[in-house]
């Protein structure tokens, strides 16, 4: 037992010291370290699954939250990454940064119409003090809510109730303290009736140098897979943003990424593991090396946009797509961007 007790330890700083130098430029989801520990010490597959209550939000219900003069529908925007620290760089411009300044656009947008409820989980330098908060307190309990829904979904593939998922991308891995914050945002949201959650994030891919511009462009949108209690909500959403997204900017040519709209299985953000009852979903606004990002005289305008045109496919949702007079005053040269590049 003793032997035991100092492998599974070793393999443990083994692999955590493994995924501190290796930190993932974009997704993430649990890591092996983690899953190691977890069979080792406590993981039994084969006992009765907790038996755990899923409320996912409808379409029904948004619309008419929406729709009720008393309610307001709740928006939760995350930006990718923690404060200060993950996320992919392009000479000198950090994701995580560009992230927050989109996320702080959209929430604009949103707060300008008395529709909405936005709360967003951090800015540049730290979490919000509900989710720094709530990760101190709580984190046992963060612990336990991974564990119980991750036994719960086994256990309906064991007995067949559920078919395995089969990622179509291949996901960076994540250290365990930054996956476990993650499902603690899954968990926050539950728990406070969250609607709607969006992760923002911009993309890369690895390349033998990094400081040049990459081969691939374009946006994505992930979504939960089909067999997640939140997916079809999900889908419904990610449809009006997509063609909102998709008028003005190219989708991704990365080839698991051309259809626009992907399910998967693996990503914390949007619920693995059946963790999430709001809408969740994970946009790829393009690759940070694209020029209407790294160019500072345009950037601004390019990431208003975006963010404009995420509020617009939030509206065509709830069919008020066209009541955006108020919207565009807070919008500074909508689209000029584009001539910017066009005459560089």
């Amino acid at each position: 037992m003793k032997n035991i007790i100092i492998a599974i330890f070793v393999a443990a700083v083994f692999y955590t010291l493994f995924f501190i130098g290796n930190y993932p430029k974009a997704f993430i989801y649990i890591d092996t370290a983690y899953t190691q520990v977890e069979k080792g010490i406590s993981f039994v597959k084969d006992q009765v699954a907790a038996v755990l209550l899923h409320k996912p939000v409808t379409v029904t219900d948004l619309q008419d939250k929406y729709n009720t003069p008393v309610k307001k529908v709740r928006v939760l925007i995350v930006p990718g990454h923690e404060p200060g620290y993950g996320g992919t760089d392009f000479q000198g411009l950090l994701e995580r940064d560009l992230n927050v300044y989109l996320a702080e656009q959209l929430g604009s947008f949103l707060k300008n119409n008395g529709k909405y409820d936005v709360l967003m989980t951090r800015d540049k330098t730290r979490w919000s003090p509900v989710f720094e908060e709530y990760f101190r307190d709580h984190w046992s309990e963060i612990v336990e809510f991974f564990r119980d829904n991750k036994e719960d979904f086994l256990k309906l593939i064991d007995t067949g109730q559920k078919n395995t998922p089969v990622a179509r991308v291949q996901h960076n891995k994540a250290r365990q303290d930054v996956a476990l914050r993650l499902y603690g945002i899954n968990k926050w949201a539950n728990e406070n009736v969250i609607d709607i959650v969006i992760h923002i994030h911009f993309n890369d891919y690895p390349r033998k140098n990094t400081n040049v511009a990459g081969k691939y462009s374009g946006f994505a949108l992930y979504v939960p897979e089909k067999q997640y209690s939140n997916s079809p909500t999900t889908k419904a959403i990610a449809d009006t943003v997509f063609k909102r997204l998709a008028k003005y900017s190219a989708t991704s040519n990365l080839k698991m990424e051309k259809d626009g709209i992907i399910e998967e299985p693996d990503l914390i953000a949007i619920g693995a593991y059946n963790t999430t009852n709001a809408a969740s979903m994970l946009i790829e606004y393009g690759y940070i090396y694209e020029p209407q990002f790294i160019k500072p005289e345009i950037r601004e305008s390019a990431i208003k946009d975006l963010a404009f045109q995420t509020y617009l496919g939030l509206q065509d949702f709830f069919g008020s797509g066209n009541d955006v007079s108020f919207a565009y005053d807070t919008l500074v040269l909508p689209r000029a961007w584009e001539n910017e590049i066009t005459n560089s």
